[in-house]
């Protein structure tokens, strides 16, 4: 079709349709999912508080030594003057004062400001690495046991149910008591935080597995699918370029639910004495220490409220993140 002409038999300029026009008169702009995602999440302050409150821990993790020397002191250093010599506990009671914020531990007089703060980087390290060997590998085998179906589909899900019957607990205890001081080329804390990542996050891989089969079960009828195959696609292309990007969502939220649960996992090994061996600071372990200090709360309370208030944290954005990305929410 040409463009209309004149009297004089020139061609007219046509200017292009207006799009839809907004109540100010403003063009309308389309948004993307994930700018819809932001807009649900910020309308949530439940949730914004609470990944604040993960950015602040996941510093306060990494800038541990400033913040140590800053208001604190060394973790493992003995603050004998504060303590009494007949009773073993804190002279006034708890040892807080303007040097010590959370006070000192009985009989040693280390300082639990100190040793709250380098806990964090040790439960934080092993729960987002454990997390994520546990998203790789459920993600793997759950998309392709979902995807392929068959024989395979079988043997994962076969595998996933031996995993999910397995006394995790009791053999993370036999594991982590009977491996030496030094194996497999590692010692001290880099061998028990590698030992510890590997117990959490191999023997934890079927739970997000087996949310990852059904996402992608119905992933796989889905029209797009069909079009991809019907256009030659093969069953890597399908996987890596179709289906993944449309199981973020789930991946993220379970991820961020997956976190808490790790934490309070390691902070339980630690308790039973078969995680982070000490002098290193961990929540779990300072807790195993302070149970035999009842009548001293302030040495059980800090590490409790530390693990209480991550593992609040971690649920409390999962589940913003989880209504953020619902296609179904408005």
């Amino acid at each position: 079709m040409t463009a209309p002409l004149d009297v004089s038999g020139s061609e007219l300029e046509v200017a292009p349709e207006p799009g839809p026009v907004g109540p100010a008169g403003r063009a309308i702009e389309g948004r993307s999912l994930g700018q819809i995602a932001w807009t649900r999440l910020k309308r949530d302050k439940v949730a914004l508080t609470g990944a604040g409150v993960v950015i602040f821990l996941i510093l306060v993790a990494i800038f541990a030594p400033l913040i140590v020397s800053g208001f604190g002191h060394p973790p493992n250093d003995f603050n004998q003057d504060l303590i009494s010599t007949e009773t073993l506990a804190p002279k006034d009671g708890t040892g807080i004062s303007a040097a010590h914020l959370f006070g000192v531990e009985p009989v040693n007089g280390r300082d639990i400001f100190s040793r709250v703060v380098y806990g964090a980087r040790i439960s934080l390290l092993i729960a987002f690495l454990a997390t994520l060997l546990s998203v790789a590998i459920g993600t793997a085998l759950g998309v392709i046991a979902g995807y392929f179906g068959g024989w395979v589909d079988s043997l994962i899900s076969k595998t996933m149910d031996v995993f999910l019957a397995f006394p995790l607990l009791v053999f993370a205890i036999a594991l982590a008591g009977i491996v030496p001081d030094t194996a497999f080329g590692l010692s001290g804390d880099t061998l028990r935080v590698s030992l510890l990542v590997f117990i959490i996050g191999f023997f934890n891989w079927p739970y997000i597995g087996r949310i990852m089969r059904g996402q992608t079960l119905s992933l796989r009828e889905r029209e797009f699918v069909d079009a991809a195959r019907s256009l030659g696609a093969r069953g890597p292309y399908i996987i890596f370029r179709e289906m993944l990007p449309n199981l973020v969502a789930p991946i993220l939220i379970y991820a961020t639910l997956l976190i808490p649960t790790n934490i309070l996992f390691e902070a339980a090994l630690s308790f039973l004495g078969v995680g982070v061996r000490p002098p290193t600071a961990t929540w779990g372990g300072m807790i195993s220490e302070a149970v035999r200090f009842y009548s001293i709360p302030h040495f059980m309370f800090f590490p409790g409220m530390a693990i209480f208030v991550t593992v609040l944290a971690f649920n409390l954005f999962g589940d913003g993140l989880r209504d953020a990305l619902d296609p179904r929410a408005r």
